[in-house]
């Protein structure tokens, strides 16, 4: 596999980027890795890290920063490295795309350049998130704020054919996101993606609520990106206000440093599970090949476990995986 990094992309790059590489190319099974960048930023960095020699370097003039419009950076900024690097997964030159920069650029761009499969409107961001059992995706996460009734289906379809190919499960439950799990719940638009989901060949189990994402219950939630994001931000929120007064409570004596130290292991298998770190690196969905985004402020770690997200969605062929389902699935006009 041929991974392509973004150089420019997130709040530390391309130091924290070349590190995470530097993580995966340790590995005994690592991908061949790219970085995109201008040279007089990249260059130094690689030999620096002494990656000259195994890190190719494609170049790029331009950069897409994270205040940048999407729309402007579109139309001015067409030698940026997110431009360069998704005209090289369009044309075959590399497998995937890794990027932490400019989420709406990201999307704008990689949709422009590679299009999106047949059947499919809009590309959806999708992150899993930790349940009782193992995990459960949620999509779209950021991408679509506004969503029409046939985009949700259409989310709910590549949210499926995911669990289906990265994760081996026949028939995945899909859920969708709601006030309450009674059918008369929910907006018009939600309500009618739910009655013509129930009339498709995915395995849907109706509406779900928040609760539900941690429980096991479903393996697909469908939403629109402005609850989806505010959902998975707030998530992101608890969990490290927990772990911050868990660690505040654990040294506040020191009986509880003495329990501390006892349950140390669990402590720590508990952090790593549910730490964002260790779930970084949403796959941009729906495209005409594989975008990976991470998150802006990712340390080295969080972006090596995007750039293994990325390595799974290659081996997993997600691509024809939703287009076989497009071509297979008759949805409402």
């Amino acid at each position: 596999m041929r991974i392509l990094i973004d150089g420019h992309g997130g709040d530390h790059a391309p130091d924290v980027v070349i590190e995470a590489m530097k993580l995966v190319l340790a590995k005994a099974d690592a991908p061949t890795l790219g970085i995109v960048g201008r040279p007089d930023v990249i260059q130094p960095v690689l030999e620096r890290h002494d990656l000259t020699d195994r890190v190719e370097l494609v170049e790029s003039e331009d950069i897409i920063e994270m205040c940048d419009a999407p729309a402007l950076a579109v139309r001015r900024k067409r030698k940026s490295s997110i431009h360069v690097g998704a005209r090289a997964v369009r044309d075959g030159e590399w497998d995937a795309l890794v990027s932490a920069g400019n989420t709406g650029a990201l999307m704008a761009i990689s949709k422009l350049v590679m299009k999106t499969i047949p059947g499919i409107d809009r590309p959806a961001i999708a992150a899993m998130i930790p349940s009782t059992h193992g995990g459960t995706l949620l999509l779209d996460i950021g991408a679509n704020v506004d969503c029409s009734s046939n985009h949700l289906i259409q989310f709910g379809v590549m949210g499926s054919c995911y669990r289906q190919a990265v994760c081996g499960e026949e028939s995945p439950r899909v859920g969708m996101l709601n006030i309450g799990t009674e059918d008369i719940k929910g907006t018009d638009v939600v309500k009618y993606a739910a009655q013509q989901l129930a009339k498709t060949n995915l395995n849907f189990i109706g509406n779900v609520e928040g609760t539900d994402i941690f429980t096991g219950a479903v393996d697909v939630v469908v939403c629109d990106g402005f609850v989806g994001n505010i959902a998975l931000k707030t998530m992101e929120g608890i969990v490290r206000h927990v772990l911050g007064q868990m660690k505040h409570e654990l040294q506040s004596s020191p009986r509880a440093k003495a329990g501390a130290w006892l349950a140390m292991p669990a402590l720590k298998n508990l952090k790593e599970a549910l730490h964002p770190s260790e779930h970084n690196g949403a796959p941009l969905m729906g495209l005409n090949g594989v975008v990976v985004k991470s998150h802006g402020s990712a340390d080295a770690y969080a972006f090596s476990c995007a750039i293994d997200a990325a390595c799974v969605e290659v081996k997993a062929d997600l691509k024809s995986a939703i287009a076989n389902a497009m071509n297979n699935m008759t949805l409402p006009t």
